[in-house]
């Protein structure tokens, strides 16, 4: 299974802003459209990755609030990428590694969308309920002589 597999299911929403919005525009966006990251763009140019963990660590440092903090104080400038034929093992072993939620997917230098350890973890539970179905249907298809040679 690849990343576009899981892109092709989930969609290629995009949410972003730019490095110098106000911190605490971002988080309403993130509270307004309900999602754990914004991909922070530059001239149609990834240049980090907002996440509520950036936030939270932001917030701690600066005494409890996002006060006048600016996007670039707070983004991941050197985020996971992956691109549309990465392989789900390699994406899992990669935010395991990083212990990163979030990585945007890259293909020809444009980012093509975001996909979260959510989305990872959701692809492979649908994909073996899928084999398990196979494998169930396949059991109840068994010939019944086969059946009991197989016993």
């Amino acid at each position: 299974m690849k990343v576009s597999d899981i892109l092709r299911v989930k969609g290629s929403t995009l949410y972003a802003v730019t490095s110098n919005e106000p911190l605490a525009r971002a988080v309403e966006i993130m509270a307004d459209k309900d999602v754990g990251s914004l991909v922070v763009m530059e001239h149609d140019d990834v240049v980090g990755m907002l996440t509520f963990r950036e936030v939270i660590q932001a917030v701690v440092k600066n005494g409890g609030s996002v006060g006048t903090l600016q996007v670039r104080s707070a983004m991941d400038d050197a985020p996971l990428t992956c691109t549309l034929e990465t392989e789900m093992d390699e994406v899992r072993r990669m935010m395991l590694e990083r212990h990163a939620r979030y990585m945007p997917v890259m293909e020809m230098g444009q980012v093509k969308g975001v996909i979260s350890f959510y989305d990872v973890a959701k692809a492979v539970v649908d994909s073996q309920n899928f084999e398990n179905r196979m494998l169930k249907a396949y059991i109840r298809d068994w010939p019944e002589g086969e059946r009991q040679s197989a016993e």
